[in-house]
Parts: structure tokens; sequence; C-alpha cells
């Protein structure tokens, strides 16, 4: 229980920037799921547009001081190293030339 006139703001500020901080991080989680998920299902263009827009949600959150930097490119480089694997895994059996 809080003492003070401030000490009682404090926990009023500390609950609004909690719930706001929550909503970030809830969006990054979002967006790399679905950037998963359409990595998986081998679309390419679904998969670049859901991590473009995932690579945008865990900078904004950085940005803000919600999650470390170093913690938002972690997430995004092994997006990313998915991304790739997946379209370099597709693209050589998509235009397979006889030999």
């Amino acid at each position: 229980m809080a003492n003070t006139k401030a000490a009682e703001k404090a926990i009023r500020q500390n609950e609004r920037r909690r719930t706001r901080n929550r909503w970030f991080v809830s969006r990054t989680r979002t967006f790399a799921k679905k950037a998963l998920k359409a990595i998986q299902s081998g679309d390419a263009q679904a998969a670049q547009a859901a991590f473009v827009e995932a690579q945008s949600a865990f900078d904004k959150a950085a940005a803000k001081g919600i999650i470390h930097q170093n913690n938002a490119a972690r997430h995004k480089a092994r997006l990313a190293a998915r991304l790739k694997a997946m379209t370099t895994s597709a693209a050589p059996a998509a235009s397979s030339s006889p030999r």
C-alpha cells in the first residue's frame, strides 16, 4: 500500500505504462506468428509481406524502449533467416532444369 500521494501517483503511472507496453509486446508476437505461419505455408509473397510487418512492429517496440534493441534485432534476424531458407529452398525446386 502506498504511503504518500506521490507513491499513489507512481502506482497509477506504472499501471498505465504496463498496459500500453503489454499491447506493444502482444502486437510484436502476433506479427511474428503471422510471419512464421506464412513462411511455413511456402507462399513467398505473403511471407515477405508478413515479415515486413513483423520487422516494423519489432522496430517500433524497440524505439519506444518497450523491448531491448538487441531483443528486436535477434527476433528479426531469426525471422529473416527462416524467410531466406524458405525462399532459397523453394527457388531451385521451382526452376529445376534438366541436365
